[in-house]
């Protein structure tokens, strides 16, 4: 069993400015986002221009703190939301989606797109590369926070959380997110971006890969804190929990975006 390293989740405190782990770590995940989408915009394929990058960013930015703190009400604490109203704005309490974020930035792309007449599927294939570091840097705050821990496990690297009340040693799901849904995929997305492919094909692999990379790490992640008991499970699937029911329709998503590899059925009418 290994010990969490019970890390300060403040970062630096200057008298009452304190600032956390977790907002540093999406500073990171934006800057990392702005760094990669300089470098892609000088591809001549590219459909974002290097001038037009800080713009594209700060419209994601947005779409990822707004999508995911409204995905996160909706989806995982709706009663709460409708309890407390005001509990939507209180970023700093805590709780934001991956899945509602992405809807959040997709709505910000069509916006995007429609600002600067680009084909939308151009446009995700190009943000799509951006996003799984931004992901690797939000599970580390995650881990880092104690947050989203696996469930009770005997494996040999099994965790001990200082913050968890059961004292119990649990999967470090947070670090096997970071992986997956982190450097692996930064990996394959990027690597299959590095030259032109079929309009939504780089979107496809993003989708279907993070569905599969989260689906399977569901199975050890102890659900969120308000569903106990059968509630930590999909009534229909009694087995499936809500983050990889959520996951399905990207897998399902990804794989209809892939098929054009296959069966030469374009979205765009253009070719590589």
């Amino acid at each position: 069993m290994i010990n969490h390293p019970g890390i300060d989740p403040i970062a630096v405190s200057l008298g009452p400015l304190q600032i956390h782990w977790y907002g540093l770590m999406y500073l990171l995940a934006f800057l990392s986002a702005w760094q990669i989408a300089n470098r892609t915009s000088r591809r001549a394929w590219s459909p974002v221009k290097a001038d037009q990058v800080e713009d594209l960013i700060v419209y994601g930015a947005w779409g990822v703190i707004l999508g995911g703190r409204m995905g996160y009400m909706l989806f995982y604490s709706f009663d709460q939301w409708v309890a407390d109203p005001a509990l939507v704005v209180r970023i700093w309490e805590g709780g934001m989606s991956f899945h509602g974020g992405l809807l959040g930035v997709i709505l910000a792309l069509l916006w995007y797109a429609r600002k600067h007449n680009l084909a939308f599927f151009s446009l995700t294939d190009f943000v799509a590369p951006l996003v799984p570091a931004g992901l690797f840097f939000g599970r580390i705050g995650n881990f880092i926070g104690q947050e989203l821990w696996g469930r009770p496990t005997s494996v040999s690297w099994a965790m001990l959380f200082p913050a968890d009340p059961e004292q119990l040693p649990r999967h470090p799901s947070q670090l096997y997110e970071a992986f997956g849904e982190g450097l692996l995929l930064f990996v394959l997305v990027n690597w299959y971006a590095r030259k032109p492919r079929l309009f939504g094909e780089v979107s496809g692999l993003f989708l279907l890969g993070y569905g599969m990379a989260r689906f399977s790490v569901e199975f050890v992640r102890q659900p969120d804190a308000q569903f106990a008991g059968a509630e930590a499970t999909i009534q229909a699937f009694d087995w499936m929990t809500r983050g990889q029911l959520l996951c399905v329709p990207m897998i399902f998503a990804g794989l209809w975006f892939l098929r054009q590899r296959i069966t030469g059925v374009l979205l765009t009418g253009s070719k590589e």
